[in-house]
């Protein structure tokens, strides 16, 4: 199926579902503000309402909140926000390996709660194609829960995702993925908000000396970097400055991962 055609079946399945009131997972990033995009042109055609509802947990990055709330800003849209202890409510306290799915489960349930409380019947989120062939257990909670996925069901790849949000202006169209800080350590591993919490400065860091995709993973005090590989040079030319700078956050160890950045490289054993 070509882009165009996808585009159109995308449409098609965005104006049915605003046939009705729809709550949208929203968490700032492309492929759920592109459907924001699109529900919000789409309902105002059908007289309905789209809320943008943001489960907001320590285990994501802040800025995917303050990002959150400009983006509906952008669009005119109402947000809402709903707070988790993901780690105790979702019971991953110690990182197990069906960690995805846990977490989604409880995720959505407690937003079709709220979306009852709104009278909404239907809960929409934005898993892409491409999510659908690496390790996703948490795609599994979504499609026993019945929530509705457009840009999976419409076969949009994560490039036509950012791609036509490019096309309709969407100002985090290129915006990193950024899943949530528990991907960082190893499956098993115990879980705390401080060491969640010195990761996400630590990449931070990074990002704001000019790293596009940055993923620090940590195995115990050993911080191992995963960068671009076209941005690997950049790393080694600036390596005394962040080794520094890590330490500083309390790792020991400051490796560069060779294969460079992919996600879900902590999938690897589960994968083989």
């Amino acid at each position: 199926m070509s882009y165009e055609e996808k585009k159109i079946r995308l449409l098609e399945e965005v104006d049915k579902l605003s046939q009705e009131d729809v709550v949208l997972a929203f968490s700032g990033g492309v492929d759920s503000s592109l459907l924001l995009k699109l529900f919000s042109k789409s309902t105002k055609k059908t007289g309905k309402k789209v809320y943008a509802v943001t489960v907001h947990t320590k285990i994501h990055p802040m800025k995917d909140l303050e990002i959150s709330r400009r983006v509906a800003d952008e669009m005119g849209v109402e947000h809402k926000i709903i707070s988790i202890d993901e780690l105790k409510e979702a019971g991953i306290e110690d990182n197990p390996v069906n960690r995805c799915y846990l977490c989604k489960k409880s995720i959505f349930e407690k937003l079709q709660r709220y979306a009852e409380e709104l009278g909404v019947k239907q809960v929409v989120e934005g898993t892409n194609e491409d999510d659908l062939h690496v390790y996703r257990p948490g795609i599994k909670a979504i499609k026993e829960l019945g929530i509705k996925s457009p840009l999976a069901d419409s076969g949009f790849t994560k490039e036509e995702v950012r791609k036509l949000a490019a096309e309709l202006g969407v100002s985090v169209s290129n915006r990193p993925s950024t899943p949530c800080m528990a991907t960082r350590f190893p499956y098993g591993t115990m879980l705390d908000y401080e060491s969640i919490q010195k990761v996400e400065e630590a990449e931070k860091w990074l990002r704001d000396l000019g790293f596009y995709n940055v993923r620090i993973r940590v195995h115990g005090d050993i911080a191992r970097i995963e960068v671009d590989k076209n941005e690997m040079m950049m790393l080694l030319e600036k390596k005394e400055e962040i080794v520094e700078k890590l330490k500083e956050f309390g790792y020991d160890y400051i490796t560069l991962d060779l294969e460079g950045f992919r996600s879900g490289s902590m999938d690897i054993h589960i994968k083989k």
